[in-house]
This record gives structure tokens, sequence and C-alpha cells, in this order.
């Protein structure tokens, strides 16, 4: 069992890592800061690349200063194709988004609790929005998923949100399936 304590230290040690990273990364000067508002005309390319590159080679240093050992998660960054088929699936829309909530997953972490410890999680985290200063939080109910995603953006137009999902382990199957069916068409296209 995976206690509310243990849920609430993975999300600060992820916001303080996204913290970490994001000042190591933009507050060097060696990178050119983009406000992440803009939408995806104004935010090239390369430079959401280079960030997904640069957090692949170093993420698992960043984890390993993190106390997170005795708490089971998995974690992702996501792949270069896996975000160039997002910013095509949202250039084709006629409405703008903000590149901060397209690529608001860049790096992606998950918990799979008891079903009590969703209630709990669902009941803490306005407080833990306000205590870490989460972007926001919100529980998707869609296409055969169930499951928190929480975000972490630390205060800045110029980093790029993490995402965490917390699920529920008698959603776990079934969110997978879901992956698989609606987030990895990419896949598919590229055997075309």
């Amino acid at each position: 069992m995976i206690t509310l304590e243990k849920i609430e230290r993975l999300i600060n040690e992820i916001n303080k890592l996204h913290l970490a990273f994001s000042q190591d990364y933009f507050e060097t000067g060696k990178i050119e800061k983009v406000n992440l508002k803009h939408t995806l005309p104004k935010v090239p390319t390369e430079h959401i690349l280079a960030y997904r590159l640069n957090l692949h080679e170093s993420i698992n240093d960043y984890l390993y200063r993190a106390n997170l050992y005795d708490i089971p998660y998995f974690y992702r960054v996501k792949t270069s194709e896996s975000i160039l088929d997002k910013i095509e699936r949202f250039k084709q829309r006629s409405e703008g988004y903000p590149v901060n909530s397209i690529l608001n997953d860049i790096f992606g972490a998950r918990i799979i609790v008891d079903s009590a410890e969703i209630k709990q999680v669902i009941e803490s985290l306005d407080r833990w929005q306000e205590q870490y200063g989460l972007k926001n939080w919100y529980l998707r109910d869609k296409d055969s998923y169930v499951g928190i995603h929480i975000y972490f953006k630390n205060a800045s137009n110029f980093y790029y949100p993490w995402e965490l999902q917390v699920w529920d382990k008698k959603d776990a199957e079934q969110n997978i399936q879901s992956h698989i069916k609606y987030k990895r068409s990419f896949v598919n296209k590229l055997h075309e």
C-alpha cells in the first residue's frame, strides 16, 4: 500500500526536480528562452526537440538525487516522434493553444494506487497545488481512461510543464488499453 505521505513526497520531489532541471537548462544563458504561452508558430520545433533530448539524456541524474527509492512509480520522456505527431495534430486545429498546454508532458510519471488513496489524493490536491505551486490538476474520465493528471511548471512560462498521472489500480489495465488505442497512433503511421 502506498501511503498518502509517499504520494505527497513524490509530488514534492517531482516539483523540485522540475525546478532544478529547468533552472539548469534555461537559466544558464546558453539556451534561448521562449515564452511557452505562445502558440506553436512562435515556438521553434528545434527548441522543443532540443529540450526533449537534453531531458532524455540527463533525467536519471536528477532522479538519482531524489529521495524516491521507496516509492514505486514509472516515468518516461516523450519520444520526438510522439512530440512531432502532437505538434502536427494541434497545428491542424483552427484555434491556437499555448505550447505549455500542448506539450505539458514531455516528462511524465505515473503512480498506481488503491482506490482509498485516490479519494485521499483528490481531497488533498487543492492544498498541495497551493503549497507546492503546482500548475493545475484534474480528473480525466474519457475514452475508457480514468486518472488524475497533475502538472508542474514552477510559475514560469519559460519552463515546459511536467506531468504526474495517479491511477487507481482497478483502472490500470483499461487505461493502458486506452493509451494504446488513442495515444500511440503515430506508431502506426510510421509503418504505413
